[in-house]
């Protein structure tokens, strides 16, 4: 299966979604329990909220030259989960009469500073993105590995906030982007206008009144004249130069 080097699998907050996804995997498994979650439902909700993210930036991904507004929408998802999943894990601290790290102490600071490597991989890429994921997570083994479920609570909480922020800003390239740029249908259109004028051109159509633009056809969708044709300015809306058809 051949990935575009633009795919989610080189994207920081896949990865670390995925990081956060195995960790919170490993989190429920060694702390939840039948005395403090008698159903499964705390582990159910939290497991699900981690495989939100990676899933959701996945799919948006995948819809990237289709629809950007549902990537924006997917991203947004997939940022909720982790807000989601953020409480969580405050709530796990707070239970256990414990307060999260302050964002000016050394813990807070040394976790949210460690950066991820650059993704180097060109081909074989689930085999290689796999490697690149566990070597990230490894980096927080001090934080999770150990038996204490606080440290590892808050190394999440800090993980969960960070992937938070870095999904907000790629929602807002993606909102500025199409903006710009605009989406798949606005580029449908585009083409579709750019055809009718150019074929107007070709079948000799009047120019417009008001600007001298081409002139292309189109069919009256309501008033009197609701199903008849008229020639209407390529230009429009900013030209609303009409004339009758003949």
């Amino acid at each position: 299966m051949e990935i575009r080097k633009s795919g989610y699998y080189w994207l920081d907050t896949w990865v670390l979604a995925n990081v956060i996804q195995l960790a919170t995997q490993d989190f429920c498994l060694r702390y939840l329990n039948r005395t403090n979650d008698p159903c499964g439902r705390q582990f159910d909700q939290m497991t699900q909220a981690a495989r939100s993210a990676p899933a959701n930036i996945a799919e948006g991904n995948s819809r990237h030259s289709t629809s950007r507004e549902t990537e924006m929408k997917l991203t947004d998802v997939a940022r909720a989960s982790m807000a989601e999943l953020a409480n969580d894990y405050l709530n796990w601290l707070l239970l256990h009469e414990s307060i999260p790290w302050s964002m000016n102490s050394p813990e807070y600071r040394t976790v949210n500073g460690i950066q991820f490597d650059r993704p180097l991989y060109k081909d074989d890429v689930q085999h290689l993105s796999s490697i690149h994921i566990l070597a990230q997570k490894h980096k927080f083994d001090v934080w999770l590995k150990g038996d204490d479920s606080l440290l590892a609570a808050n190394c999440l909480l800090v993980l969960c906030n960070r992937l938070s922020q870095m999904l907000r800003k790629q929602i807002e390239h993606l909102l500025q982007s199409f903006k710009e740029n605009g989406g798949f249908t606005e580029g449908l259109t585009a083409e579709r206008l750019s055809y009718r004028t150019q074929k107007s051109v070709e079948d000799d159509a009047p120019a417009c009144p008001l600007c001298g633009k081409p002139m292309i056809r189109r069919v009256a969708k309501k008033g009197v004249n609701s199903g008849k044709e008229f020639w209407s300015c390529s230009g429009y809306p900013e030209c609303n130069g009409t004339r009758r058809m003949m």
